[in-house]
Protein backbone atom coordinates (compact mmCIF):
# COMPACT_ATOMS: atom_id res chain seq x y z
CA UNK A 1 0.00 0.00 0.00
CA UNK A 2 1.04 3.52 -0.56
CA UNK A 3 2.70 4.89 2.56
CA UNK A 4 1.12 7.18 4.78
CA UNK A 5 3.21 10.14 6.74
CA UNK A 6 -0.19 11.54 8.05
CA UNK A 7 -0.97 8.70 9.26
CA UNK A 8 2.29 7.54 11.10
CA UNK A 9 1.95 11.17 12.07
CA UNK A 10 -1.75 10.29 13.82
CA UNK A 11 -0.09 7.36 15.37
CA UNK A 12 2.62 9.24 17.06
CA UNK A 13 0.01 11.46 18.19
CA UNK A 14 -2.05 8.68 20.10
CA UNK A 15 1.38 7.42 21.63
CA UNK A 16 1.96 10.93 22.94
CA UNK A 17 -1.84 11.42 24.23
CA UNK A 18 -1.53 7.82 26.06
CA UNK A 19 1.65 8.63 27.54
CA UNK A 20 -0.09 12.18 28.99
CA UNK A 21 -3.33 9.79 30.52
CA UNK A 22 -0.98 6.95 31.66
CA UNK A 23 1.89 8.86 33.91
CA UNK A 24 -0.13 11.54 35.16
CA UNK A 25 -0.54 9.09 38.31
CA UNK A 26 2.34 9.52 40.46
CA UNK A 27 2.09 13.27 40.40
CA UNK A 28 -1.42 13.51 41.65
CA UNK A 29 -1.56 10.94 44.29
CA UNK A 30 -0.66 13.32 47.23
CA UNK A 31 -3.16 15.69 46.18
CA UNK A 32 -5.80 12.88 45.72
CA UNK A 33 -4.64 11.57 49.30
CA UNK A 34 -5.36 14.76 50.98
CA UNK A 35 -8.33 15.61 48.46
CA UNK A 36 -10.47 12.40 49.58
CA UNK A 37 -8.42 11.64 53.48
CA UNK A 38 -7.18 8.38 52.43
CA UNK A 39 -5.23 5.77 53.55
CA UNK A 40 -1.91 4.90 51.13
CA UNK A 41 -3.40 1.49 50.17
CA UNK A 42 -6.82 3.73 49.25
CA UNK A 43 -5.01 5.87 47.40
CA UNK A 44 -2.64 2.84 45.38
CA UNK A 45 -6.23 1.43 44.55
CA UNK A 46 -6.51 4.32 41.64
CA UNK A 47 -3.37 3.42 39.86
CA UNK A 48 -4.87 -0.41 40.74
CA UNK A 49 -7.88 0.12 38.90
CA UNK A 50 -5.84 1.85 36.24
CA UNK A 51 -3.10 -0.75 34.75
CA UNK A 52 -5.19 -3.56 36.32
CA UNK A 53 -7.61 -2.81 32.92
CA UNK A 54 -4.78 -3.85 30.94
CA UNK A 55 -4.59 -7.13 32.54
CA UNK A 56 -8.41 -7.84 31.61
CA UNK A 57 -8.57 -6.08 28.61
CA UNK A 58 -4.85 -6.69 26.30
CA UNK A 59 -5.85 -9.84 24.96
CA UNK A 60 -9.59 -9.55 24.08
CA UNK A 61 -8.57 -6.27 22.33
CA UNK A 62 -6.36 -7.93 19.93
CA UNK A 63 -8.95 -10.23 19.41
CA UNK A 64 -11.51 -7.38 18.80
CA UNK A 65 -9.35 -5.73 16.73
CA UNK A 66 -9.45 -8.39 14.15
CA UNK A 67 -12.99 -8.89 14.16
CA UNK A 68 -13.63 -5.05 13.86
CA UNK A 69 -10.92 -3.34 12.65
CA UNK A 70 -8.36 -1.03 14.05
CA UNK A 71 -10.47 2.47 13.22
CA UNK A 72 -13.52 1.54 15.44
CA UNK A 73 -11.12 0.19 18.21
CA UNK A 74 -9.65 3.25 17.97
CA UNK A 75 -12.48 5.27 17.76
CA UNK A 76 -13.96 2.85 21.10
CA UNK A 77 -11.24 3.63 22.83
CA UNK A 78 -11.58 7.38 22.94
CA UNK A 79 -15.12 7.81 23.07
CA UNK A 80 -14.47 5.49 26.54
CA UNK A 81 -11.83 7.80 27.63
CA UNK A 82 -13.42 10.99 26.78
CA UNK A 83 -16.81 9.54 29.26
CA UNK A 84 -14.59 8.61 31.80
CA UNK A 85 -12.60 12.03 32.27
CA UNK A 86 -15.73 13.65 31.59
CA UNK A 87 -17.62 11.98 34.60
CA UNK A 88 -14.39 12.31 37.16
CA UNK A 89 -14.42 16.14 36.13
CA UNK A 90 -17.99 16.57 36.77
CA UNK A 91 -18.32 14.31 40.01
CA UNK A 92 -14.76 14.40 41.44
CA UNK A 93 -15.31 11.93 44.53
CA UNK A 94 -13.15 8.42 45.26
CA UNK A 95 -15.62 5.89 43.88
CA UNK A 96 -15.87 7.63 40.61
CA UNK A 97 -12.17 8.13 40.34
CA UNK A 98 -11.77 4.39 40.87
CA UNK A 99 -14.31 3.55 37.84
CA UNK A 100 -12.69 6.37 35.55
CA UNK A 101 -9.12 5.31 36.21
CA UNK A 102 -10.66 1.45 35.61
CA UNK A 103 -11.97 2.62 31.86
CA UNK A 104 -9.53 5.21 30.99
CA UNK A 105 -6.56 1.74 31.43
CA UNK A 106 -9.10 -0.27 29.17
CA UNK A 107 -9.45 1.88 26.79
CA UNK A 108 -5.35 2.50 26.54
CA UNK A 109 -4.78 -1.03 26.93
CA UNK A 110 -7.04 -1.11 23.12
CA UNK A 111 -4.88 1.64 21.29
CA UNK A 112 -1.51 -0.26 22.79
CA UNK A 113 -2.69 -3.02 20.59
CA UNK A 114 -4.45 -0.97 17.81
CA UNK A 115 -1.49 0.96 16.86
CA UNK A 116 1.42 -1.29 16.69
CA UNK A 117 0.50 -3.16 13.31
CA UNK A 118 -1.19 0.33 12.26
CA UNK A 119 2.52 1.95 12.46
CA UNK A 120 4.23 -0.91 10.36
CA UNK A 121 1.30 -0.61 7.87
CA UNK A 122 1.23 3.26 7.12
CA UNK A 123 5.13 3.91 7.48
CA UNK A 124 6.02 0.60 6.02
CA UNK A 125 7.73 -2.68 7.15
CA UNK A 126 11.31 -1.23 5.85
CA UNK A 127 11.02 1.89 8.64
CA UNK A 128 9.29 0.03 11.34
CA UNK A 129 12.15 -0.25 13.30
CA UNK A 130 12.97 3.39 13.34
CA UNK A 131 8.99 4.71 13.55
CA UNK A 132 8.86 2.20 16.46
CA UNK A 133 11.73 3.91 18.44
CA UNK A 134 10.63 7.31 17.57
CA UNK A 135 7.58 6.78 18.65
CA UNK A 136 8.94 5.14 22.33
CA UNK A 137 10.95 8.92 22.35
CA UNK A 138 7.03 10.63 22.22
CA UNK A 139 5.93 8.87 24.45
CA UNK A 140 8.67 9.43 26.58
CA UNK A 141 8.67 13.49 26.06
CA UNK A 142 4.76 12.93 27.27
CA UNK A 143 5.28 11.24 29.74
CA UNK A 144 8.29 14.07 31.09
CA UNK A 145 5.55 17.13 30.39
CA UNK A 146 2.76 15.22 32.14
CA UNK A 147 3.55 16.00 35.57
CA UNK A 148 4.56 19.59 34.51
CA UNK A 149 1.09 19.95 33.17
CA UNK A 150 0.10 19.33 36.34
CA UNK A 151 2.49 21.32 38.35
CA UNK A 152 1.44 24.25 36.18
CA UNK A 153 -2.43 23.75 36.59
CA UNK A 154 -2.00 23.24 40.54
CA UNK A 155 -0.16 26.00 40.97
CA UNK A 156 -2.00 29.02 38.73
CA UNK A 157 -5.64 27.74 39.22
CA UNK A 158 -7.08 28.74 42.37
CA UNK A 159 -9.66 26.14 44.07
CA UNK A 160 -13.43 26.70 42.91
CA UNK A 161 -15.01 28.01 45.40
CA UNK A 162 -18.59 27.85 44.78
CA UNK A 163 -17.33 23.80 44.45
CA UNK A 164 -15.18 23.25 46.70
CA UNK A 165 -13.30 21.48 44.22
CA UNK A 166 -9.18 20.92 43.99
CA UNK A 167 -7.12 22.85 41.52
CA UNK A 168 -5.77 18.85 40.37
CA UNK A 169 -9.60 18.12 38.74
CA UNK A 170 -8.89 20.58 36.32
CA UNK A 171 -6.57 18.26 34.35
CA UNK A 172 -9.62 16.03 33.83
CA UNK A 173 -11.25 18.61 32.09
CA UNK A 174 -8.13 19.04 29.91
CA UNK A 175 -7.55 15.23 29.04
CA UNK A 176 -11.95 15.04 28.11
CA UNK A 177 -11.05 17.92 25.81
CA UNK A 178 -7.87 16.17 24.23
CA UNK A 179 -9.81 12.72 24.17
CA UNK A 180 -12.88 14.67 22.64
CA UNK A 181 -10.22 16.12 19.70
CA UNK A 182 -8.96 12.83 19.51
CA UNK A 183 -12.11 11.32 18.68
CA UNK A 184 -12.85 14.29 15.99
CA UNK A 185 -9.38 13.34 14.40
CA UNK A 186 -9.75 9.51 14.18
CA UNK A 187 -13.19 10.12 12.88
CA UNK A 188 -11.90 12.44 9.90
CA UNK A 189 -8.61 10.21 8.92
CA UNK A 190 -9.25 7.12 6.55
CA UNK A 191 -7.80 4.14 7.71
CA UNK A 192 -5.75 1.55 5.67
CA UNK A 193 -6.92 -1.97 5.79
CA UNK A 194 -4.05 -3.96 8.05
CA UNK A 195 -3.12 -7.15 7.04
CA UNK A 196 -1.34 -8.81 10.28
CA UNK A 197 1.28 -11.28 9.68
CA UNK A 198 0.62 -14.83 10.68
CA UNK A 199 3.01 -13.88 13.42
CA UNK A 200 0.75 -11.10 14.46
CA UNK A 201 -2.22 -12.66 14.57
CA UNK A 202 -3.60 -12.79 18.26
CA UNK A 203 -4.76 -16.24 17.99
CA UNK A 204 -7.53 -18.18 19.84
CA UNK A 205 -8.22 -18.78 23.85
CA UNK A 206 -6.72 -22.61 23.11
CA UNK A 207 -3.27 -20.66 21.56
CA UNK A 208 -2.78 -18.76 25.22
CA UNK A 209 -3.44 -21.65 27.20
CA UNK A 210 -0.95 -23.30 24.95
CA UNK A 211 1.44 -20.66 25.38
CA UNK A 212 0.63 -20.41 29.55
CA UNK A 213 1.74 -23.94 29.82
CA UNK A 214 5.37 -23.38 28.51
CA UNK A 215 7.02 -22.54 31.51
CA UNK A 216 9.54 -19.80 29.85
CA UNK A 217 6.14 -18.35 28.95
CA UNK A 218 5.49 -17.76 32.42
CA UNK A 219 8.75 -16.71 33.62
CA UNK A 220 8.84 -13.84 31.00
CA UNK A 221 4.95 -13.04 31.91
CA UNK A 222 6.21 -12.90 35.01
CA UNK A 223 9.29 -10.68 34.45
CA UNK A 224 7.03 -8.51 32.77
CA UNK A 225 4.86 -8.33 35.86
CA UNK A 226 8.17 -7.38 37.94
CA UNK A 227 9.54 -4.32 35.72
CA UNK A 228 5.92 -2.84 35.19
CA UNK A 229 5.34 -3.14 38.94
CA UNK A 230 8.85 -1.54 39.87
CA UNK A 231 8.55 0.99 37.22
CA UNK A 232 4.76 2.47 38.66
CA UNK A 233 6.34 1.81 41.99
CA UNK A 234 8.88 4.23 41.76
CA UNK A 235 6.56 6.51 39.70
CA UNK A 236 3.49 6.28 41.90
CA UNK A 237 5.07 7.19 45.34
CA UNK A 238 8.51 8.91 44.98
CA UNK A 239 6.40 11.97 45.22
CA UNK A 240 4.78 10.97 48.77
CA UNK A 241 8.06 9.89 50.18
CA UNK A 242 9.73 13.11 49.21
CA UNK A 243 6.80 14.61 50.90
CA UNK A 244 6.76 12.75 53.94
CA UNK A 245 10.58 12.06 54.79
CA UNK A 246 11.97 15.34 52.93
CA UNK A 247 9.01 17.84 53.41
CA UNK A 248 8.99 18.97 49.52
CA UNK A 249 6.18 20.22 48.07
CA UNK A 250 4.44 17.35 46.21
CA UNK A 251 2.62 19.98 43.63
CA UNK A 252 6.37 21.43 42.61
CA UNK A 253 8.95 19.46 43.28
CA UNK A 254 7.67 16.35 43.90
CA UNK A 255 5.79 16.49 40.60
CA UNK A 256 9.92 17.32 38.75
CA UNK A 257 11.24 14.28 40.49
CA UNK A 258 8.41 12.22 38.78
CA UNK A 259 9.00 14.49 35.92
CA UNK A 260 13.04 13.59 35.46
CA UNK A 261 12.38 10.02 36.35
CA UNK A 262 10.10 9.75 33.00
CA UNK A 263 12.53 11.89 30.90
CA UNK A 264 15.83 9.87 32.09
CA UNK A 265 13.65 6.95 30.93
CA UNK A 266 13.90 8.51 28.00
CA UNK A 267 17.50 9.48 28.07
CA UNK A 268 18.07 6.31 28.92
CA UNK A 269 16.94 4.56 25.93
CA UNK A 270 19.01 6.53 23.80
CA UNK A 271 22.16 5.06 25.80
CA UNK A 272 20.68 1.20 25.31
CA UNK A 273 20.95 1.69 21.73
CA UNK A 274 24.78 1.85 21.47
CA UNK A 275 25.29 -0.49 24.38
CA UNK A 276 22.74 -3.12 23.23
CA UNK A 277 25.75 -2.63 19.90
CA UNK A 278 28.28 -3.50 21.80
CA UNK A 279 27.22 -6.06 24.53
CA UNK A 280 24.85 -9.21 25.03
CA UNK A 281 21.58 -8.03 26.04
CA UNK A 282 21.39 -10.02 29.48
CA UNK A 283 24.63 -8.23 30.68
CA UNK A 284 23.34 -4.76 29.98
CA UNK A 285 19.82 -6.04 31.74
CA UNK A 286 21.66 -7.00 34.89
CA UNK A 287 23.95 -3.87 34.71
CA UNK A 288 21.10 -1.76 34.52
CA UNK A 289 19.25 -3.66 37.26
CA UNK A 290 21.98 -3.85 39.81
CA UNK A 291 22.44 0.10 39.03
CA UNK A 292 18.89 0.87 39.18
CA UNK A 293 18.99 -0.83 43.08
CA UNK A 294 21.78 1.21 44.03
CA UNK A 295 19.96 4.43 43.01
CA UNK A 296 16.97 3.02 44.93
CA UNK A 297 18.96 2.55 48.10
CA UNK A 298 20.64 6.34 47.72
CA UNK A 299 16.93 7.47 47.39
CA UNK A 300 15.41 5.41 50.44
CA UNK A 301 17.99 6.53 52.91
CA UNK A 302 19.93 9.37 51.91
CA UNK A 303 19.13 13.05 52.35
CA UNK A 304 16.51 14.98 50.34
CA UNK A 305 19.07 16.26 48.01
CA UNK A 306 20.49 12.77 47.57
CA UNK A 307 16.60 11.36 47.39
CA UNK A 308 16.06 13.96 44.80
CA UNK A 309 18.70 12.81 42.35
CA UNK A 310 18.69 9.12 42.99
CA UNK A 311 14.74 8.82 42.69
CA UNK A 312 15.22 10.24 38.49
CA UNK A 313 18.34 8.13 38.08
CA UNK A 314 16.14 4.71 39.12
CA UNK A 315 13.85 6.06 36.04
CA UNK A 316 17.19 6.16 33.90
CA UNK A 317 18.34 2.50 34.83
CA UNK A 318 15.30 1.08 34.12
CA UNK A 319 15.13 2.10 30.68
CA UNK A 320 16.29 -0.89 28.82
CA UNK A 321 14.20 -3.28 31.26
CA UNK A 322 11.39 -2.69 28.97
CA UNK A 323 12.45 -3.92 25.69
CA UNK A 324 15.59 -6.25 26.62
CA UNK A 325 12.50 -8.03 28.65
CA UNK A 326 10.54 -8.17 25.61
CA UNK A 327 12.93 -8.97 22.95
CA UNK A 328 14.30 -12.06 24.97
CA UNK A 329 10.76 -13.20 25.28
CA UNK A 330 9.74 -12.85 21.72
CA UNK A 331 13.24 -14.40 20.70
CA UNK A 332 12.92 -17.74 22.63
CA UNK A 333 9.58 -19.19 21.38
CA UNK A 334 9.61 -19.46 17.59
CA UNK A 335 5.91 -18.78 16.89
CA UNK A 336 2.85 -17.08 18.15
CA UNK A 337 4.16 -13.69 18.67
CA UNK A 338 0.91 -12.14 18.19
CA UNK A 339 -0.36 -14.25 21.15
CA UNK A 340 2.22 -13.89 23.27
CA UNK A 341 2.30 -9.53 22.80
CA UNK A 342 -0.93 -10.19 24.55
CA UNK A 343 -0.17 -12.64 27.44
CA UNK A 344 3.13 -9.70 27.91
CA UNK A 345 0.74 -6.83 27.54
CA UNK A 346 -1.42 -8.58 30.50
CA UNK A 347 1.38 -8.78 32.28
CA UNK A 348 1.29 -5.16 32.51
CA UNK A 349 -1.19 -5.44 35.71
CA UNK A 350 2.03 -5.56 37.41
CA UNK A 351 1.66 -2.20 37.53
CA UNK A 352 -1.80 -2.29 39.66
CA UNK A 353 -0.24 -5.03 42.11
CA UNK A 354 3.20 -3.88 42.91
CA UNK A 355 2.23 0.19 43.94
CA UNK A 356 -1.07 -1.25 46.29
CA UNK A 357 1.66 -4.01 47.79
CA UNK A 358 3.52 -0.53 48.69
CA UNK A 359 0.53 1.18 49.94
CA UNK A 360 -0.83 -1.61 52.22
CA UNK A 361 3.14 -1.56 53.85
CA UNK A 362 3.25 1.67 54.12
CA UNK A 363 0.22 2.03 55.81
CA UNK A 364 1.21 -0.53 58.50
CA UNK A 365 5.12 -0.41 59.12
CA UNK A 366 5.93 3.69 56.98
CA UNK A 367 6.36 4.09 53.26
CA UNK A 368 10.15 3.96 53.60
CA UNK A 369 10.18 0.10 54.21
CA UNK A 370 6.47 -0.02 51.79
CA UNK A 371 8.79 1.36 48.62
CA UNK A 372 11.70 -1.15 49.83
CA UNK A 373 9.52 -3.95 48.26
CA UNK A 374 11.28 -2.70 45.06
CA UNK A 375 14.23 -4.74 46.00
CA UNK A 376 12.31 -8.03 45.61
CA UNK A 377 10.76 -7.03 42.10
CA UNK A 378 14.13 -5.48 40.65
CA UNK A 379 15.69 -8.72 42.02
CA UNK A 380 13.44 -10.87 39.70
CA UNK A 381 14.18 -8.62 37.05
CA UNK A 382 18.12 -9.10 37.51
CA UNK A 383 17.44 -13.23 37.35
CA UNK A 384 16.54 -12.85 33.84
CA UNK A 385 19.85 -12.28 32.94
CA UNK A 386 20.76 -15.68 34.52
CA UNK A 387 17.80 -17.85 33.32
CA UNK A 388 17.66 -16.38 29.98
CA UNK A 389 18.28 -18.75 26.74
CA UNK A 390 16.82 -17.08 23.52
CA UNK A 391 17.01 -18.16 20.56
CA UNK A 392 18.93 -15.45 18.43
CA UNK A 393 20.62 -12.81 20.62
CA UNK A 394 20.98 -9.08 19.72
CA UNK A 395 23.45 -8.35 17.34
CA UNK A 396 26.78 -6.74 18.64
CA UNK A 397 29.63 -5.11 17.05
CA UNK A 398 32.36 -7.56 17.90
CA UNK A 399 29.92 -10.21 16.31
CA UNK A 400 29.42 -8.87 13.36
CA UNK A 401 33.15 -8.20 12.70
CA UNK A 402 33.81 -11.93 13.29
CA UNK A 403 31.24 -13.00 10.88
Amino acid sequence: MKRSYYLVGLVFLIFFVISLLTNILGPIIPDIIDSFKLSLTAAALLPFSFFIAYGVMSIPAGMLIEAYREKRIILGAFLSAFVAALAFALAPVYLTAIVSLFVIGAAMAMLQVAINPLLRVAGGEENFAFNSAFAQLIFGSASFLSPRIYSYMVTRTDVDRASGRPAWISLYWIFAAVTLLMIVLISASRFPRVERTRQERVGSWATHRRLFRRPVVLLYFTSVFAYVGAEQGAADWMSKFLAVYHHYDPQTTGANAVSWFWGLLTAGCLLGLLLLKLFDSRKVLLAFTVAAMASLTAALFGSGHIALLAFPLVGFFASLMWPIIVSLALNSVDEFHGALSGILCTAIAGGAIVPLVIGKIGDHAGLRLGMSFLYLVFGWVSSVSFWARPIITNKTIAATSTN
